[in-house]
């Protein structure tokens, strides 16, 4: 592998891993042997579509001349940090408090990207479905608790330049805190809001 190419690769991932969580390490494969590259005097690193630097993983890096080619390197990258695991099997949507997860160190790079690495990820929160005890948590597989629920009567705002109005109206469905909720006004218009932690609906003008 030319040394130009390993620094240019080196480089990237020093600079890509910098803000994930923990302490990060990496390790740069070689390329097949059998790999004939024409001489370049410009590389230009890249992550495939959809990857992530997170365990084993590949950089492409593309010849920008004076020959044109591309090759893809594989890469793995360790991340020693704390992640929080179930302290006891939980129900789905039962909300989770501080008794139920543990900390606990590992290497980030090898559990999945959504690994719940704040207690403020995963407290207050309920499981999708069920999860036995000791088990990784994973942000996808939490729900935000409701801020308004379907047929909840709820305070509405409404803001604008300058100006702040509120009334009444009927949510039409579910909605945590940040999503959007439709809600039926006691004059049988249908508006659509975000939901506060409140419970109170803010439509923007």
């Amino acid at each position: 592998m030319p040394d130009a190419l390993f620094a240019t690769v080196d480089d990237y991932l020093r600079t890509q891993t910098r803000g994930l969580p923990g302490k990060t390490s990496y390790r740069i494969g070689a390329l097949d042997p059998r790999t004939q590259l024409a001489a370049c005097n410009a590389y230009e690193p890249f992550l495939p579509g959809g990857a992530r630097l997170w365990g084993k993983a590949t950089v492409g890096v593309r010849c920008l001349g004076p020959a044109t080619w591309t090759v893809y390197m594989p890469v793995e990258v360790s991340i020693s940090g704390s992640y929080f695991v179930s302290a006891r099997p939980l129900a789905g949507g039962q909300p989770i408090g501080p008794g139920d997860i543990v900390e606990r160190q590992g290497n980030l790079g090898s559990l999945p990207t959504s690994i719940v690495t704040d207690a403020a990820q995963a407290i207050g929160k309920t499981p999708k479905s069920s999860i036995g005890a000791g088990q990784p948590l994973r942000s996808d597989l939490l729900l935000a608790p409701l801020a308004v629920q379907q047929g909840q009567n709820v305070k509405l705002l409404y803001r604008g330049s300058g100006f702040s109005v509120s009334s009444d109206g009927r949510a039409l469905n579910n909605a945590a805190a940040g999503q959007v909720v439709q809600v039926r006004t006691s004059g049988g218009q249908t508006v659509s809001g975000v939901a506060r932690a409140d419970g109170t609906v803010e439509v923007s003008y």
